[in-house]
């Protein structure tokens, strides 16, 4: 009896393991005290030039006398120096031109484009006015001209994105490709007003006037880096002394909310971008009117890139217009010290990857402190595994 039951009952099912699927999340963390801040960006900095030293020792160069030639070559004597701020003006603006806009959330990488459209403008409006202009007008015009073309262009992408929906993204990265065909084609595929016609072989561009040059002092700094510095400040008031400021940065928040608050939105988005585009192009101004002097475009090759460098140092401060300034000395120092690294025996490829491990530890460092990564277990949609 007991053996045709024990036949006639079904087979238990094996148990089957349910299975909560792990995802990891990124949260905002509460911002610590200052010191706390400074302590991180330290401690990731040191971290940073722990990882460079042991690059630097695996490939057979000593890590102290490398960083003592870098600090040298940077801050070592005026001369140093100066070439430091000269890196470091067009690097500053930049940075500002992302943290304004990233600040609304208007993630534009169009500052490098930007920059080259300044350097046109500024270089032509040098080039005509000269030494006609009398009492040193020749080179705030010039800033002005470079000032205008940066709005322009960044005009472009800021019309599509407010009335049309256009990505900024991708017309700002399509813009900055124009924008350095436009200057090659200038110098080099044409006749046309930048280009030196004395040049037969190989073409020039045009050498701007001295009286369109910035004044100089340090060695070779110019009174660039000064402009900056007041500009930095005046856009830091605008945006938080002002009642301007104050519907950006409400826009910033929520843009509906700003719409229901009765703020132009789409105005302020083409402002915005426009500031951007405005710093951007005073940084290709003061590039062209004192230190490649001419709107050659190998000479304008060591500015590119810097819209993207100034996106990691707009970072690296959090999005801060004040914090920008000193943060963009520290990368443009970085950016100073490569070649002297390279005379030194230090092979560039090796400048290249130290110079990033730093930059990639403390912007790394930064994140941390802002965001936390958490595991998190969705225990309502886990699936099951035999």
């Amino acid at each position: 009896m007991s053996a045709s039951r024990s036949s006639t009952t079904p087979a238990r099912r094996p148990r089957r393991l349910r299975i909560a699927p792990t995802r990891f999340v990124v949260e905002q963390r509460t911002l610590p005290p200052v010191r706390i801040q400074a302590a991180i960006f330290t401690g990731s900095l040191l971290g940073a030039l722990a990882l460079g030293a042991l690059l630097l020792a695996a490939t057979g160069h000593p890590p102290l006398s490398t960083y003592r030639t870098m600090v040298e070559t940077s801050f070592g004597s005026w001369l140093a120096f100066s070439q430091t701020l000269i890196v470091t003006t067009p690097l500053m603006l930049t940075s500002l031109a992302a943290a304004v806009a990233f600040r609304v959330r208007l993630y534009t990488i169009g500052a490098d484009g930007q920059f080259v459209v300044g350097a046109i403008f500024a270089s032509g409006v040098a080039l005509v006015v000269g030494d006609h202009a009398g009492g040193g007008l020749a080179a705030p015009l010039a800033l002005g001209a470079g000032i205008l073309g940066g709005v322009l262009w960044a005009a472009i992408a800021a019309l599509g994105y407010a009335y049309r929906g256009a990505s900024v993204i991708l017309s700002t990265l399509m813009l900055n490709f124009v924008a350095l065909n436009l200057v090659t084609y200038l110098v080099l595929g044409s006749h046309s007003f930048w280009r030196d016609p004395a040049s037969i072989g190989e073409p020039r561009a045009k050498v701007i006037p001295e009286s369109a040059q910035l004044p100089r002092f340090f060695e070779q700094a110019d009174v660039g880096i000064l402009v900056v510095l007041v500009v930095a400040l005046s856009v830091w008031l605008l945006l938080r002394r002002t009642r301007w400021g104050y519907e950006v940065a409400v826009m910033g928040d929520s843009p509906r909310a700003a719409g229901y608050a009765g703020i132009a939105v789409r105005h302020k988005i083409v402002a915005i971008l426009c500031l951007s585009g405005a710093l951007a192009g005073l940084a290709g101004g003061i590039q062209v009117t004192n230190v490649t002097q001419a709107l050659q475009p190998e000479a304008l090759n060591p500015g590119l890139g810097l819209g993207y460098a100034g996106i990691v140092v707009a970072t690296l401060g959090r999005l801060s217009l004040l914090a920008t300034v000193p943060l963009a000395l520290f990368v443009g120092a970085l950016l100073n010290a490569g070649p002297g690294l390279e005379l030194v025996g230090v092979p560039s490829a090796v400048v290249s990857v130290l110079q990033g491990a730093i930059l990639l530890l403390v912007t790394g460092g930064q994140f941390l402190l802002s965001y936390r990564v958490r595991r998190r277990i969705d225990r309502e949609t886990g699936s099951e595994a035999a």
